[in-house]
């Protein structure tokens, strides 16, 4: 029998039991596809992480992250999962001041950068790809997915895939109760990412649920495989290349929020990079804790 020890963290907030909670399996270099594909069905979250140290230097760990259905190639809160769960389980080194972890995902390395004298006061930022805008879909192509029309977009915005790492439809709404009042309908959707472009879809707005925030989302998974996702660190990053690049925000720092009408309220400190025309990275950051802790088991 095969041991790996695992914890489970929430990420985007501080917390327990809110933000996006993700399993974090270490020294996983010996398990197949397969295996992790499995052991990630038996959890049964939105994302599970398995990392492993690097053996050639390039980075200082790999991980990999599944959903109960598929791997996928780059992923927010799994990040910063995996980034406090190193933390927590000493495999970083002791610090005076902030620790750079390279991660090699799916996309190649990225960088991650911790800051804060105790593990319950560390933010965790990861600075997300150069951002890639994709394919631009027609209103009537996209609302009546979600229960809307094309009223309900933000005025002087377009549905459009863009990727940090993972390819994301942007819709943005006009506001605050149009994203609330989103519902999906499961054959339009499966249609439209059958023959589009995007992994799953980010619905957003200029309103936070609370007044700390400038946005709020709501992120549809890929049914049965999760419905909605409590905060969704990727798709953030695409949030704001977004947002940025076509003139929608004033300021490239900003405040986002999701998942409170989930019950899983979420918060992240976002940064863009670049000028508008011109984005380098998008830094996405913020807290996570510790929930759980065990060791798995699997046949040899």
């Amino acid at each position: 029998m095969r041991r790996f020890s695992f914890v489970q963290i929430d990420a985007f907030t501080q917390t327990p039991l809110t933000g996006n909670a993700c399993a974090v399996v270490f020294d996983t270099q010996s398990l197949t596809s397969h295996e992790m594909l499995a052991i990630a069905k038996e959890f049964n979250l939105s994302e599970t992480a398995f990392v492993y140290p690097c053996e050639d230097g390039q980075a200082d760990f790999e991980a990999r992250y599944f959903t109960p259905e598929i791997e996928i190639p780059m992923a927010g809160h799994p990040t910063l999962a995996t980034a406090f769960a190193l933390l927590t389980s000493g495999r970083l080194p002791s610090r005076q001041g902030p620790t750079l972890l390279r991660l090699r995902l799916q996309v190649g390395v990225i960088q991650v950068i911790l800051e804060g004298e105790k593990p319950a006061e560390t933010e965790i930022h990861m600075f997300q790809q150069k951002p890639i805008f994709g394919r631009v879909y027609q209103p009537e192509e996209v609302m009546p997915v979600f229960g809307l029309c094309g009223q309900d977009l933000m005025p002087g915005a377009t549905p459009q895939t863009v990727s940090t790492g993972t390819p994301q439809l942007m819709v943005p709404v006009k506001d605050l109760g149009t994203l609330r009042r989103a519902k999906l309908n499961s054959d339009r959707y499966q249609a439209l990412r059958a023959e589009g472009d995007f992994f799953s879809p980010h619905l957003f707005c200029l309103e936070g649920a609370t007044l700390q925030g400038s946005t709020f989302a709501r992120h549809f998974g890929v049914p049965p495989d999760t419905f909605e996702d409590p905060f969704t660190g990727s798709a953030t990053g695409g949030m704001a290349a977004y947002l940025w690049h076509y003139g929608f925000l004033k300021t490239p720092n900003f405040v986002a929020e999701q998942g409170h009408d989930l019950g899983r309220p979420g918060q992240a400190k976002v940064r863009v990079v670049g000028e508008r025309d011109a984005i380098e990275t998008v830094v996405v950051g913020g807290y996570a804790v510790k929930v759980m802790q065990g060791e798995l088991h699997i046949p040899e």
